[in-house]
């Protein structure tokens, strides 16, 4: 098992949960708005949604790697493509950080976490960042590829709760700052880029 490849992946989604996007900036106005337990059922319902992502991506990349290796490959080749063009997609986009286009209502807690839960899995690109990342990440040679998914999977549910859960926790704070220091937005833009280019760079080399 190589942890250093574990580790590489645990930073690489913690830079991307990290960099603000629709879920995590509706994480931060619902506990802004209405409180923690509101922002912290979306994240348990977006959480929940990315094990739906882990089980097609582990059935169906492993499936194609006992298959052929060849198509494993060029797979792996078009991962690190999808991960440039999201790089360039960010690239052009604004810098700055708007909470007031946001519209939030309260709901229901199981209400919320059913909304986060259908916004991930109703997602197709959702599922093609997961294609894109989890094959260039396989950490063992002795392990069932599906089993090293579905490993894969728990820490990106992990990572990504324990950062949209700290979101949701310093709402308050972070919304201040990110108001008074719009540099700030421009810094996450190009984390989320270098991020972006260095793990297709990583899964092509």
């Amino acid at each position: 098992m190589n942890t250093e490849i574990l580790i590489s992946f645990c930073l690489a989604v913690f830079a991307l949960a990290l960099s603000p996007g629709p879920d995590n900036i509706f994480v931060l106005v619902q506990s802004i708005r209405f409180g923690k337990k509101y922002a912290l059922a979306v994240v348990a319902g977006l959480m929940t949604g990315c094990l739906v992502h882990t089980s097609l991506v582990a059935f169906g990349v492993s499936l194609l790697i006992a298959k052929n290796e060849m198509l494993f490959m060029l797979l792996k080749i078009f991962g690190a493509a999808y991960l440039l063009f999201l790089a360039y997609k960010v690239y052009r986009s604004s810098g700055q950080i708007n909470f007031s286009a946001e519209e939030v209502e309260a709901k229901p807690l199981l209400k919320l976490f059913r909304q986060g839960f259908m916004m991930n899995v109703l997602n197709p690109k959702v599922s093609l960042f997961f294609l894109a990342l989890f094959p260039g990440f396989l950490f063992s040679e002795s392990l069932n590829e599906t089993l090293q998914f579905f490993m894969l999977g728990v820490l990106f549910i992990l990572v990504s709760f324990l950062v949209f859960g700290s979101i949701a926790f310093l709402a308050g704070s972070l919304k201040t700052y990110l108001e008074k220091h719009q540099h700030s937005g421009v810094f996450l833009k190009w984390m989320q880029i270098v991020v972006f280019i260095g793990i297709a760079i990583f899964i092509l080399v």
